[in-house]
């Protein structure tokens, strides 16, 4: 049964308006699609773009799932394994154009008008995610909304990195480099140039500058290495690094950092 965590939640309300926009924003894109252009691969290996938007409506409806658990203090139901969500991922890839719209839509209304009607005190309840860890389930409204802004951009269409709100690359940044730093990722900081941030990650190695949707982009695998290298210990400025050798990043995404630990 869930129960309470001493933490103090963001506020759901407003983090879940910007929710509802990266979904209204994914919902609007793919709606413009035929069947040819679900067809086409996105940036995803082995994926197409019908994959990806199966994808992000069965984990729609998981954290649904989520916060009804947060609701009622049970699952309401048995989950779907990794496997068998992978089955129903590649089932519903193959779907035509109207029913795979209407799909994603749904499954993201569902879980926006869940999450509008969960009670105050349930936000601060723990659930368990499948892969195995904790989190409020307030950390779900993250959850959300950092799968709609990634995988928006693995359709390979107009939507890029730079189309991210900047808020949400802030976050993000906070939440990777935490991660990261429990890591030991062998990356010294990284410099947002555009919002004037620098975050400190490891004792050594190189110090990277990029605006912060690049260097985000990077961090979640979808974009190459940066480029250029900050001198965080001279003047601050950055300098071309053309065969500056970064880091592969683990794979994304990353579970919450500090964690609420393991489920039992």
């Amino acid at each position: 049964m869930p129960h309470a965590v001493p933490l103090d939640a963001p506020d759901p309300p407003a983090l879940l308006g910007q929710v509802a926009l990266a979904a209204q924003r994914f919902v609007t894109t793919v709606a413009v699609l035929e069947d040819d252009g679900l067809r086409a691969p996105s940036a995803l290996e082995g994926w197409t773009r019908g994959h990806v938007v199966a994808h992000v409506a069965r984990s729609a409806d998981a954290y649904v799932g989520l916060l009804r658990t947060a609701r009622d203090g049970v699952a309401p139901g048995p989950r779907l394994s990794a496997a068998e969500s992978a089955r129903a991922v590649e089932a519903d890839a193959g779907r035509g154009r109207d029913g795979l719209v209407a799909q994603v839509r749904s499954s993201l209304d569902r879980f926006v008008g869940e999450a509008r009607a969960l009670p105050v005190e349930a936000w601060q309840r723990t659930v368990c995610a499948l892969a195995g860890w904790r989190h409020p389930a307030w950390f779900t409204l993250h959850r959300c909304r950092r799968e709609l802004e990634t995988h928006h951009v693995d359709l390979r269409l107009a939507y890029g990195t730079h189309n991210w709100p900047t808020e949400y690359v802030s976050w993000a940044l906070e939440e990777t480099v935490a991660s990261l730093r429990a890591q030991d990722f062998p990356v010294a900081s990284v410099h947002a140039s555009d919002l004037g941030r620098t975050w400190r990650i490891g004792s050594g190695g190189p110090s990277v500058a990029a605006p912060g949707h690049a260097l985000l982009g990077w961090l979640a695998g979808r974009l190459p290495a940066p480029s250029t290298e900050y001198d965080a210990t001279g003047t601050g400025h950055p300098r071309a690094a053309a065969a500056l050798p970064l880091p592969r990043p683990p794979a994304w995404p990353q579970p919450p950092h500090p964690g609420w630990g393991r489920c039992d």
